[in-house]
């Protein structure tokens, strides 16, 4: 009777996720809401045929050079830049991601912050609880976002999914993106393509949406926080690291920004070496400046589930394969999984991903 395989599970998954698993696989699932240590994890993942893993993982060469049996990692998130996805390809390692869940709640909570941070909504919600509000008072005047110019930087599928919610906001949208979009689309989403820098000194308030690589690390630093209009505002829902949190603090201090809105930090990237271990002091000083969320783009339950059921059942995409012709999503039933993970030979293709760029900067 052939082993079932073994599939190790960083964090906590829904039932639904875990029954799916049961049918055919050995399970291990780290059910906590912290990280396993990275001692557990490795003691876990050495056995494994298969990972499913999230945000707060990190896949490298050394990782992956403990783990011989290995034939699948499964990624319930859509930004990969956490994971070596070449070591991968190296050692016919299948990395697979979910990109096609994530971007409606991610949009959503960009909005949301938006209106937060341009509403005073946390600062009102502060003088509420200080038992100080007496009634309507002159104070706490926002901006809204009716009329103003938004600056989208990265128009990839994140970035177009914002630009139709904002149809019923009145807001003049401006975009950058290496890859322009068909006039056709510019046209039915009311955008329009400008260079970067046009973007950042036209936009009253400039969203980043921008994976993490190279020619994106700080790419808003302080040279480019300088170029963006003064009394602007700037919200993150990318990668926390193309965002230099010491260049906006300097410019929340100096008031050349007038307000930053974050789902993602510095601190979570654990492909640079050179990472911060905690979110810029001089940031959580300015609560009067600032909106931050504990990186909530996708958590939203129905999501959540979803992606994990995809991730689980191997309905994710693989992440930039290095024949052209394996780069159209996966549509493995359990079964078929099942089996792959079970091979007792390599296939005889590469599983894994180059991490190559997509068309557009997209998450």
């Amino acid at each position: 009777m052939t082993a079932r395989p073994l599939v190790v599970v960083t964090h906590h998954v829904h039932q639904e996720v875990k029954d799916l698993f049961s049918r055919t696989c050995t399970l291990i699932i780290n059910d906590s809401i912290e990280s396993w240590p990275q001692e557990d994890l490795m003691q876990h993942a050495a056995l494994a045929d298969a990972l499913m893993v999230f945000m707060p993982d990190s896949v490298n060469e050394d990782f992956l050079s403990h783990c011989p049996r290995l034939k699948i990692i499964a990624a319930a998130l859509k930004g990969y830049d956490n994971f070596d996805v070449d070591a991968c390809t190296r050692r016919g390692i299948w990395f697979s991601v979910v990109p096609d869940l994530l971007s409606v709640p991610t949009a959503e909570l960009a909005l949301g912050l938006m209106l937060g941070i341009t509403r005073n909504i946390p600062a009102g919600d502060r003088l509420i609880r200080s038992g100080k509000f007496q009634g309507w008072r002159p104070v706490l005047y926002g901006s809204g976002l009716s009329g103003l110019t938004i600056g989208i930087v990265g128009m990839g599928k994140l970035g177009r999914t914002l630009a139709r919610m904002f149809a019923g906001f009145n807001v003049n949208i401006l975009y950058s993106d290496r890859a322009p979009l068909a006039s056709e689309e510019e046209q039915r989403l009311g955008v329009k393509k400008v260079d970067v820098n046009e973007l950042l000194a036209q936009s009253d308030m400039v969203v980043v949406l921008l994976p993490l690589n190279p020619s994106t690390l700080k790419l808003m630093d302080s040279s480019a926080i300088a170029r963006m209009k003064p009394g602007s505002y700037l919200v993150n829902v990318g990668r926390g690291s193309v965002v230099d949190e010491n260049a906006v603090a300097e410019a929340l201090d100096t008031g050349h920004l007038a307000g930053y809105a974050a789902d993602v930090f510095e601190m979570e990237d654990w492909a640079r070496t050179d990472r911060p271990r905690e979110i810029s002091p001089r940031l959580l000083k300015r609560a009067d400046k600032t909106l931050f969320t504990p990186h909530l783009g996708s958590a939203v339950d129905q999501v959540r589930a979803c992606a994990q059921g995809r991730a689980s059942a191997g309905r994710g995409e693989h992440s930039g394969i290095g024949k052209k012709s394996q780069s159209a999503v996966t549509n493995l039933d359990v079964e078929t999984w099942h089996r792959h993970v079970s091979m007792r030979a390599r296939p005889n293709f590469a599983f894994g991903a180059q991490c190559l760029p997509s068309l557009h900067t997209d998450i």
